[in-house]
């Protein structure tokens, strides 16, 4: 496979078309109709900037993009495709006029082939041989999808991770998936003999064979230990197969265990030979194992480990969620500087360059689809759940930190549809975990918020907000035990405070007297975070500063240490981020929840974090 990352000469026009010749109808016709276009380079959102207007809600509709390739392939018979890292919400792929794919998902990643309309637009004499391309992204209000536009974040548009171009052969491979078996390893960890056995490693591959040819297949799959050093090869000659195919199994013997102190990662290269030419797949994987006790703390390869850490949204100062590869490593190394060992991505799936960054420095995660408020639509809804779910464990596969798969998030807030119907949402989310479990075995399903549904997923979070949209921080272990007593596996997601950068003050208002205490008191509800109406609590009447915000992580951190039974918990959230549904914040349309601000600008909170959690 051979590929480049498509960053320059793109232009853009935000706005609808009447259609794709409008694209290109200036480069023939030089009329006053044509429309402004726009020189930018990709990654790339059209709302990167209009999101924090304080007298308009943000634009919501298509944006255009349009470019003139350089296609080369050098395999014969090849195929050339367009790899999307993700594009929202809704993506529509074309050859000069001939649409050849779309796509309706924000965050995951999918392909189009391009292979035959590009040789039909190569003949295109006045392009000289190149070959036009048109994107069209669409982020329209739409109940039917996900995420819903109640949602406490943007539903962005644009090609806002990056495009690839990719040249394969006429047979290549489409995944290659490898699955660690470390039943062995527990079991000798457990004995306690003092060594570490072998692991199992099964690699999987699917065939991309788009016109179904039948030539024999070579095979040769390769693990590398973490120096890179060759230590097994397996040979296999086979025919072209459909779906998933395992291709062999190996004994590692002795391996190195990842963990979030010693993030060790093997490799598993798989090369792919035919008649038609070569291609190799290059995976990172890592062996762990790992366990939610039932009523109890969670333990990483044996051993307990209290997990903390943040969240994580795609949004970034001046662009929105079109984060370079670079600013988002620094956003990670900054994550993993505080100390944190955890992480959840909130609400979607996310780049593929998080995830490697997650494996490389120690940080596991909860990783989930967006099916956050709004209710339960009908089936093109649900489909789209189950496809964003699919794609979400098929692409992220291989990621040893990736230990939770989550199924929604506030899945109790009706607000979409004119019925809400609890035994429905708990059918569809029954649907949603078998699902999960089928398509991978050795990972767990999670969600937060949804009090109906807490008995069907593995690993569940209620919404416990001591000190902010409710009760008072004092409270926050005692309303912990509450809700950890009542499910299997108990996890706090989202805990913190909104803080105006800069905001300092001698003593921190909180107003703990008049706000009402007692079971129940903490778990946030619907309108908490409105700054109006509802009863007295800290989010509405307290004084936002950073000197309350640091008061809360201390409390807050030092109880977890001594929460013996507790699995973990995540502060929400990592970085300030621009939302929708607060315009009458301070700052409006700003979610102040975080220990940096939206352009990583340290806050106090991040300088106190790194202290308590080390």
């Amino acid at each position: 496979m051979l590929g480049q990352r498509l960053t320059q000469n793109w232009e853009h026009y935000c706005g609808s078309l009447g259609g794709v010749w409008e694209v290109w109808r200036g480069d023939k016709l030089q009329n006053h109709y044509n429309v402004p276009w726009k020189q930018v380079k990709l990654p790339h959102s059209y709302n990167a900037l209009g999101t924090m207007d304080p007298d308009s809600k943000y634009y919501q509709g298509q944006g255009w993009y349009r470019t003139k390739l350089e296609v080369n392939n050098p395999y014969p018979n090849g195929r050339t495709l367009l790899h999307f890292e993700g594009a929202g919400q809704r993506s529509n792929v074309f050859v000069y006029t001939e649409q050849v794919g779309e796509h309706l998902g924000g965050y995951d990643e999918f392909t189009v082939d391009i292979t035959e309309a590009a040789e039909r637009a190569r003949e295109i004499e006045r392009y000289e041989g190149k070959v036009a391309v048109a994107v069209m992204c669409d982020n329209s209000r739409e109940l039917e999808t996900i995420p819903s536009d109640a949602s406490d974040f943007h539903l962005y548009g644009g090609v806002y991770r990056y495009l690839n171009l990719v040249y394969v052969p006429a047979m290549s491979l489409e995944k290659v998936h490898i699955e660690t078996d470390t039943l062995a390893l527990q079991k000798s960890m457990v004995s306690g003999s003092g060594s570490i056995s072998s692991c199992t490693v099964k690699v999987r591959a699917a065939l991309y064979n788009p016109k179904s040819l039948s030539e024999n297949l070579q095979l040769t799959i390769q693990l590398t230990d973490p120096t890179g050093k060759v230590i097994a090869v397996s040979n296999v000659s086979s025919m072209p197969w459909e779906g998933d195919k395992e291709l062999t199994v190996f004994e590692l013997d002795t391996p190195q265990l990842w963990s979030t102190d010693q993030p060790v990662l093997y490799g598993c290269n798989v090369t792919l030979s035919s008649v038609h030419g070569e291609t190799t797949v290059n995976e990172k994987f890592g062996v762990r194992f790992f366990e939610f006790m039932k009523q109890g703390p969670f333990k990483l390869n044996g051993e307990r480990l209290l997990l903390r850490g943040t969240h994580r949204h795609e949004d970034h100062a001046g662009v929105g969620p079109a984060m370079t590869e670079e600013m988002i490593r620094e956003e990670m190394r900054l994550i993993k500087s505080m100390g944190a060992n955890f992480i959840r991505l909130g609400h979607y799936q996310q780049s593929r360059i998080v995830l490697n960054l997650c494996d490389e420095l120690g940080i596991l995660v909860w990783e989930e689809i967006p099916w956050c408020r709004g209710g339960l639509g009908g089936e093109a809804y649900r489909q789209q759940c189950r496809d964003m779910l699919s794609a979400m464990i098929s692409q992220h596969y291989n990621h040893p930190s990736v230990i939770l798969w989550g199924l929604g998030n506030e899945n109790d807030w009706e607000c979409d549809f004119d019925y809400f119907d609890q035994e429905e949402i708990r059918g569809f989310m029954k649907e949603l975990h078998d699902l999960s479990h089928q398509l991978d075995a050795g990972r767990l399903t999670a969600i937060r918020r949804c009090e109906f549904c807490k008995d069907i997923i593995d690993v569940y979070s209620p919404s416990i907000w001591a000190g902010w949209y409710r009760g008072i921080y004092t409270d926050y272990e005692k309303s912990s035990r509450l809700a950890f007593e009542q499910v299997d596996s108990f996890f706090h997601m989202e805990w913190g405070a909104d803080n105006l950068p800069t905001r300092h003050v001698e003593k921190t208002y909180t107003g703990f007297e008049y706000i009402p205490r007692g079971s129940g008191a903490t778990e946030e509800r619907d309108g908490d975070y409105l700054l109006t109406g509802g009863e007295t609590r800290v989010s509405r009447d307290g004084d936002w500063s950073e000197t309350y915000f640091c008061e809360m992580i201390d409390w807050y951190l030092k109880c977890q240490e001594g929460m013996d039974w507790l699995t973990g918990a995540a502060q929400w959230s990592f970085k300030d981020f621009a939302t929708p549904v607060r315009p009458d914040s301070p700052i409006p349309y700003l979610n102040m929840k975080g220990i940096v601000e939206r352009d990583l600008t340290k806050k106090e909170g991040f300088l106190c974090l790194p202290i308590l959690l080390v």
